[in-house]
C-alpha cells in the first residue's frame, strides 16, 4: 500500500474562492483543472484497487471463502479511508503541484 500520500483532510474544508483563481485568473478555469486532476487521481486509484483485488479472484469461490477473506476486507477498508480525489486535487492545485495550460490563452 502506498503510505506516502499527502496529508489531505478527509472532511470538507471551507475554502476562500479568491485562492482558487490566483493562478488562472478565472475561477471556472481553475475548477476545470481541479476536476480533470480529480478524474486522473480517481482512475489511478481505481486501477490500483482492482489490481490488488484481482489477486483474490477465483472462479470457484463459495460464499464462505468470500466472507472470510480478511486481507481483502482490509484492502477495501484502506481505500475507503483514503481522502476523496477532489480533496487531493484541490490540495495539489493550491500548492502549485498541478501543471496546466490553456491553449486558447497561448494563441492570443
Amino acid at each position: 500500500m502506498n503510505t506516502n500520500k499527502p496529508a489531505v483532510p478527509n472532511t470538507t474544508v471551507t475554502r476562500n474562492v479568491h485562492d482558487l483563481d490566483r493562478t488562472t485568473d478565472n475561477l471556472y478555469e481553475s475548477l476545470v483543472v481541479i476536476a480533470k486532476r480529480a478524474n486522473q487521481i480517481s482512475n489511478n486509484v481505481k486501477e490500483e484497487l482492482h489490481g490488488k483485488l484481482a489477486e483474490f479472484a477465483s472462479s470457484n469461490d463459495n460464499l464462505e471463502e468470500i466472507f472470510e477473506n480478511r486481507e481483502q476486507i482490509e484492502i477495501s477498508k484502506h481505500y475507503e479511508r483514503m481522502p476523496k480525489p477532489v480533496l487531493v486535487a484541490m490540495d495539489e492545485f493550491l500548492n502549485g503541484k498541478v501543471y496546466h495550460r490553456n491553449p486558447a490563452k497561448e494563441q492570443k
